[in-house]
Order: structure tokens, then C-alpha cells, then sequence
């Protein structure tokens, strides 16, 4: 069964600075809530509705354990959205193009 999501605003979504903010302390290990909230400086509340989106569709995997709320990047799913995205085939050219300049 094919999921059913925007993928313009899950896009939208990583790419907000807060939010891929979020993401980047995801991007290895899962996280409880409270630390993501006290490392990045923000409410738990926006960090649930920053979130909220990607959980619906699975890109953010969410769980209880001991009271406590957990955060886990779904990194494969997060990279396929990312590589399925033909904008970002001419950003990662102009970029190859500029660093053959530079160097």
C-alpha cells in the first residue's frame, strides 16, 4: 500500500531551520524529548509540533519508554524523499560545479 503524504511540505518540513536542527541530533541515535528540548534551547511543545508531520508519516519514529518520550530518525525514508527529489539533483550539480572551480 502506496503512503499518502505531501511530499513538498515533508520537505518543507526538514528543511526548516528548527526542525533540521532537530533532525541533525536524530541523525544517529534515537532521543529522548526532554534532551532535545534542553540541547536546543526549545519548548517541548515545539519540538512536538515541529515533528508532528514527519511522525504522522513515519519519517520520525515516536515511543514512550518509562514515561519518557523518544525521538529516532527514520533515516532511510528521510533519504529517500531527499534522493527522489529532481530539485535536488541541480543543487548537488551546481554545487559539484563549484567546488571543481574552487579547487
Amino acid at each position: 500500500m502506496e503512503e499518502s503524504f505531501d511530499k513538498e511540505k515533508i520537505i518543507e518540513c526538514m528543511f526548516d531551520p528548527q526542525t533540521s536542527e532537530i533532525l541533525a541530533e536524530l541523525e544517529n541515535e534515537a532521543k529522548e524529548l526532554e534532551f532535545l528540548s534542553q540541547k536546543l534551547n526549545l519548548s517541548q511543545k515545539i519540538i512536538c509540533e515541529k515533528l508532528s508531520y514527519l511522525i504522522d508519516h513515519g519519517f520520525i519514529l515516536k515511543s514512550k519508554n518509562d514515561n519518557k518520550t523518544i525521538y529516532k530518525a527514520n533515516v532511510s525514508k528521510l533519504g529517500e524523499i531527499v534522493e527522489s527529489d529532481k530539485n535536488f539533483d541541480g543543487v548537488v550539480d551546481g554545487l559539484t560545479e563549484l567546488d571543481s572551480y574552487l579547487n
